[in-house]
């Protein structure tokens, strides 16, 4: 299931389940790990390289484990993921929308100054 309004329900709590330091800095590592492995997947699906899908399959892996130590650091847990479509969706959504939102609009670096 894809969560209705995911976009604005994501958004709701972003900055209060990612206040702690390491997470945030885990954050600036994984999602550009994970875009950079979607384009991968993307390009490589589209040359046909096997290769070059498995690398960025890789990195989609490492983004995941590593945001998932990140966020068990928090005080505030993310909401538990309703099954493998709600992992997808909220995980890309947030790869793609919602961190970029969180940094470009100064939360991530008010969160991280915060203590």
């Amino acid at each position: 299931m894809i969560r209705p309004n995911l976009l604005a329900w994501q958004w709701s709590d972003y900055p209060a389940k990612h206040r702690d330091r390491v997470n945030l800095l885990l954050h600036v590592v994984a999602v550009p790990l994970f875009l950079a492995g979607t384009l991968l997947v993307l390009g490589a699906a589209f040359r046909r390289s096997g290769l070059g899908v498995g690398l960025g399959l890789g990195c989609l892996a490492v983004a995941v484990v590593v945001e998932g130590r990140g966020h068990a650091r928090e005080r505030e847990t993310p909401t538990p993921f309703a099954g493998p479509l709600d992992f997808a969706s909220r995980f890309v959504v947030e790869q793609w929308i919602t961190f970029p939102r969180f940094v470009l609009t100064g939360a991530w670096s008010r969160n991280f100054r915060a203590r």
